[in-house]
């Protein structure tokens, strides 16, 4: 079997998508997942006119071969825009491989480590009586894990909270909106928001919550403290990872499990934090993460440590890297959780998939390969908009962490 041809795809039904089409000449194709949200069209670049003419003529059952050639061959390594790159020819050829031996891609990957994938979803409200009615609501929809986050009083425009009768969508038209911050006024909310929703909805549901970089380690050993009467999930992304040493600090301070890791792209960038025990869970994702071949080797890694997968899941990932996301929690053994937001209904029927949700977990379906497809004659309909995501400045102006 040889690589033919291959083709971006890029759509936007409610919000934008870049898809890898690798063909061979045996009539099987595979797809990946490039998107890298605000940036879509630099990974596009990156494929069209660097990658995808060295794939031409290469065996397509060679995935770790061509993973190596891609990420040492260019020189210029790690990266989003590069690692999504190589993450949309690996998925694509993990799919191929899949529908060639007609079996699913967890086969692949060493079999079922588990019957189905348990995941969370997402709550927001302006404030807490609404956030609480929104995890209740999901409560009922079988989620047995609700990330739960709610408007700051006092902040006009609270990350993780939709505008009143829209689904939560960060990513918007035109150029980037500005929000503003107040870290002593979350500091301060944010215990009383879980205190609220431990005392109403008892000890057994699973509630995460997501800080997205906003603190410093300080910062967050106050709030990971705070937080323990109430014994979340985990505490995502509690301050910016660039400086892993900062993690120890938080670490000595609480025992609020912590999750972090959805902008990594490499498991360089996770290094410390795992081999240090700084943190619970890894969140990169398969399509910025250099795909399934290089998170099967981050979560191999982690494993040594105690460390557990619970990787990103919004909506600015398509539902091949949700489907690969699915096939990549069933085999490994030292899966955490997934993330889960629905796409909207437009972006489920250009993408039509084998995947599916009952009672808290989801498993991928048992199609060969990812068992996700492309209708494109439907995406052709919905061109690319430029859109970008929020940035965020404190209330006296300065630029901070959004």
């Amino acid at each position: 079997m040889k690589i033919t041809a291959a083709k971006l795809i890029i759509t936007s039904p409610d919000r934008n998508f870049v898809t890898l089409k690798i063909e061979t000449d045996e009539g099987i194709y595979g797809l990946g997942d490039a998107t890298l949200n605000g940036r879509e069209l630099a990974v596009a670049s990156y494929l069209s006119e660097h990658v995808i003419p060295c794939l031409i003529g290469r065996d397509p059952f060679d995935i770790e071969d061509i993973w190596q050639y891609l990420y040492r061959g260019a020189y210029w390594r790690r990266g989003p825009v590069t690692m999504s790159a190589i993450a949309a020819v690996d998925v694509a050829l993990w799919d191929i491989k899949g529908k060639a031996l007609n079996t699913p891609v967890y086969n692949l990957l060493g079999g079922r480590s588990r019957q189905g994938v348990l995941v969370y979803t997402h709550a927001n409200g302006a404030d807490i009586e609404q956030a609480l009615d929104s995890v209740r609501e999901h409560m009922e929809e079988g989620y047995l894990a609700v990330r739960a986050q709610a408007g700051v009083p006092g902040v006009a425009s609270s990350y993780g909270v939709p505008k009143p009768g829209k689904a939560y969508e960060p990513a918007e038209r035109g150029l980037p909106g500005e929000s503003l911050w107040s870290t002593e006024r979350y500091l301060n909310f944010a215990p009383k928001l879980f205190e609220r929703l431990r005392s109403e909805l008892g000890p057994d549901v699973h509630l995460l919550h997501d800080v997205h970089h906003r603190l410093t380690p300080i910062e967050a050993a106050r709030l990971g403290k705070a937080l323990e009467p109430y014994h979340l999930f985990w505490m995502e992304d509690p301050c910016p990872a660039e400086l892993q040493e900062g993690f120890e600090l938080i670490r000595k301070h609480t025992t609020t499990p912590i999750a972090t890791g959805e902008v990594f792209n490499s498991v360089w960038d996770a290094h410390d934090l795992i081999r240090n025990q700084l943190i619970d869970y890894i969140r990169m994702t398969i399509v910025h993460g250099g795909g399934i071949t290089h998170a099967k080797k981050t979560a191999d890694f982690a494993a040594m440590y105690h460390v557990r997968t619970g990787f990103h899941g919004a909506t600015d990932l398509s539902p091949i890297t949700m489907a690969a996301a699915l096939h990549f929690g069933t085999a490994i053994h030292n899966f955490g959780i997934q993330e889960h937001m629905h796409h909207t209904a437009l972006t489920d029927e250009v993408f039509p998939h084998h995947y599916s949700f009952e009672n808290g977990y989801m498993t991928p379906g048992d199609a060969p390969g990812l068992g996700v497809d492309i209708d494109e004659v439907l995406a052709a309909k919905y061109p690319y908009q430029r859109a970008y995501l929020p940035i965020a400045r404190k209330l006296d102006g300065t630029l901070t962490d959004w």
